[in-house]
């Protein structure tokens, strides 16, 4: 059994343009009232093959090969866009240091308003 990859990759190949498409996973770019929402996801893909041959005194020669591809797609977020304005918004919450450093800000005036009102209360 000879398996001839120059014609079997393109094909593959093609599947997985077909199947690479943000509008595959999530859906096309859309409006939601003033805003403009254009999806965006991450797409990995693997590839791998093996084969080989041999010789038995019992069973003979023998030969055999493998070829396998896996592809994976998820949405990360959105680009919204209104007027001048673009932001990107995740579709997972950020957890760790990420989020810490997001929420640092508002922590900040919170603390000082807290040092604040309790000066004042003295």
């Amino acid at each position: 059994m000879k398996i001839n990859f120059e014609e079997v990759l393109p094909q593959i190949t093609d599947f997985l343009k077909s199947e690479a498409k943000t509008e595959t996973i999530i859906g096309q770019a859309f409006q939601l009232g003033e805003y403009s929402c254009v999806p965006v996801m991450r797409v990995g893909m693997g590839f791998g093959s093996g084969g080989g041959e041999g010789n038995s005194p019992k069973e003979g020669r023998g030969e055999g090969m493998g070829v396998g591809g896996g592809m994976g797609m998820e949405p990360i977020g959105f680009l919204v866009t209104r007027g001048e304005a673009i932001q990107f918004l995740p579709t997972r919450e950020k957890s760790g240091l990420a989020s810490a450093f997001e929420k640092a800000p508002e922590l900040m005036e919170k603390y000082f308003a807290a040092q604040k009102d309790g000066a004042n209360a003295v």
